[in-house]
C-alpha cells in the first residue's frame, strides 16, 4: 500500500512535466481518478448550471462512485504513464 501511495505521489509530480496540454477528456479523467484515489466517492452538491467546468469535473468524479481508492490510484498512474509516452 505504501508503495502504491508513493507511485501515486510520483505520478502527481510527473503529470506536471507534460510537454503538451492533454485533451479535455484526458484532463477530466486525470481529475476524476485523482479525486477518487485521494478522497473516495464524490461528496457535496453538484455545481449549478452556470459553472460548466465545475459541473463537468463533478460529473466525471461522480461516475467513479464505488471504485476503490486503490483501483483509482492504479488507473491514475497508468493514465499519467500513457500521457508521458
Amino acid at each position: 500500500m505504501a508503495d502504491l501511495k508513493a507511485q501515486f505521489a510520483q505520478a502527481q509530480k510527473d503529470v506536471k512535466s507534460l510537454t503538451k496540454r492533454p485533451s479535455n477528456e484526458d484532463l477530466l479523467a486525470l481529475y476524476s481518478l485523482f479525486k477518487q484515489g485521494s478522497e473516495g466517492d464524490a461528496t457535496g452538491s453538484r455545481p449549478g448550471m452556470l459553472d460548466m467546468v465545475g459541473r463537468a469535473k463533478f460529473d466525471a468524479w461522480a461516475k467513479l462512485k464505488g471504485t476503490a481508492q486503490d483501483a483509482a490510484m492504479k488507473q491514475y498512474i497508468a493514465k499519467v504513464k500513457a500521457l508521458l509516452g
